[in-house]
């Protein structure tokens, strides 16, 4: 190991470089381009599935919701274009027959009202739900409660607002828990104001009151808009899908090939098909990055080729004057390691640099693209280990071309 510490070696090599800089610059370039791609695919790839993550982080994902339309096939005497509703008997069919599939059953139903507290008021959506909605899409809470089975049970005339109507019907800093809002002219005490997540919101900013209330007040007696569905964990949740729709045609009298009659959403699927596209695209990543690297290193060994054969006649007088093969390919080695880890750390630092530039542009805010961008300091040194352990076997190629020629025959070279 004493030649790493030979200042004579170490003169070689820069004077080597110097005499090539050009093609070392190039040469360290196409090594750098390899390990910058490789961190900055990965880390950026990490920021999609992070955003990702963020976009639906407050729903559970293996969910499915369900809502009417109209028939596109006539059927057991019913004319095409038949409208019909979701009803309760629906909802404890469903319950009955998926006991082992169904994890969390949500009916809704919504519209849009006029909320009014004193000289203030705005239009926002008013939506019947029962306490389950929360473990399917949880709230954040800013004030007080979500609904519970005791405002259920009462038909109590309470709700729970977005924070954005909070703003909107409250003065600055003023305390809503317990102060009463009007909705459709009747007064609702305020239990709850809930901050809005950065995840996906199909309700928007709404306000939430006991679904037993929304029958009562808005005389929707047995109706029901739509439904949510979570599945049990395990659960095929396309083919449950399936088995509801089917289920649903049955019961309300639908053509079980009727494309249009129901509408509906499968989170899970969508959510397989990012992933599926984010495995992939780390899947690429790591081939783009590795195929970078693996030509980078190549280009070092040629271009210690090109410099072995250019010192072709100095290799030979060193070899003349007592030089030991060993040490002429130790050189050789030392000079494709040397290189291979200047240009690794140069590009895991422009690495690193692009994708704090990509979270300070794109990875902040609600809308952020690229949710913090970073890669595992393991995954960096396994991927920095094998560049230099690369950059060392492909030494060993011009290494032992400088060895094999004979100091005579060197010496005679031009």
């Amino acid at each position: 190991m004493k030649f790493l510490f030979d200042s004579d070696t170490w003169q070689e090599i820069y004077g080597s470089i110097r005499k090539n800089k050009g093609r070392t610059i190039i040469t360290i370039i196409g090594v750098l381009w390899g390990i910058f791609l490789l961190v900055v695919l990965l880390g950026a790839a990490r920021g999609m599935e992070n955003g990702f993550n963020k976009l639906f982080g407050s729903f559970a994902t293996n969910s499915v919701f369900v809502w009417t339309q109209s028939t596109d096939t006539p059927f057991k005497g019913f004319q095409k274009g038949r409208r019909f509703e979701l009803t309760f008997n629906d909802i404890d069919v469903l319950k009955r027959e998926y006991t082992d599939e169904i994890k969390l059953l949500a009916p809704r139903n919504q519209t849009n009202n006029l909320l009014i507290k004193d000289f203030k008021s705005g239009s926002f959506r008013v939506s019947g739900d029962y306490p389950v909605l929360d473990q399917i899409q949880k709230k954040n809470l800013m004030y007080g409660r979500f609904l519970n089975e005791n405002d259920i049970l009462s038909k109590a005339k309470v709700c729970v607002i977005s924070e954005d109507i909070y703003k909107q019907l409250f003065d600055k800093d003023e305390k809503p828990i317990g102060q009463y809002i009007k909705i459709n002219s009747i007064n609702y005490k305020v239990i709850g104001v809930y901050k809005p997540s950065n995840s996906i919101n199909f309700d928007g900013d709404c306000a939430y009151i006991p679904f037993t209330t929304f029958q009562k007040v808005y005389n929707t007696a047995n109706k029901v808009d739509w439904m949510m569905i979570t599945a049990n964990e395990g659960v095929d949740i396309k083919q449950m899908e399936k088995d509801i729709l089917l289920t649903l045609k049955i019961l309300h009298r639908v053509h079980p090939e009727d494309k249009r009659a129901f509408g509906s959403v499968n989170l899970g699927v969508e959510i397989g098909k990012v992933t599926g596209f984010l495995t992939g695209m780390q899947f690429l990543t790591w081939f783009i990055g590795i195929a970078t690297l693996i030509a980078g290193v190549f280009a070092i060994g040629n271009i210690l080729l090109i410099t072995v054969k250019e010192r072709t006649k100095e290799i030979g007088i060193r070899r003349a004057i007592g030089a030991t093969p060993k040490e002429i390919k130790q050189q050789i080695i030392l000079e494709s390691v040397f290189l291979t880890t200047i240009a690794g750390m140069l590009g895991i630092i422009f690495g690193g640099l692009v994708l704090f530039l990509i979270d300070h542009f794109l990875g902040q805010g609600p809308d952020a693209t690229f949710v913090n961008p970073t890669v595992n300091i393991p995954i960096i040194m396994i991927a920095f280990a094998t560049l230099v352990f690369l950059g060392t076997l492909i030494g060993l190629i011009p290494a032992h071309m400088a060895t094999v020629v004979r100091p005579i025959e060197a010496l005679r070279e031009e």
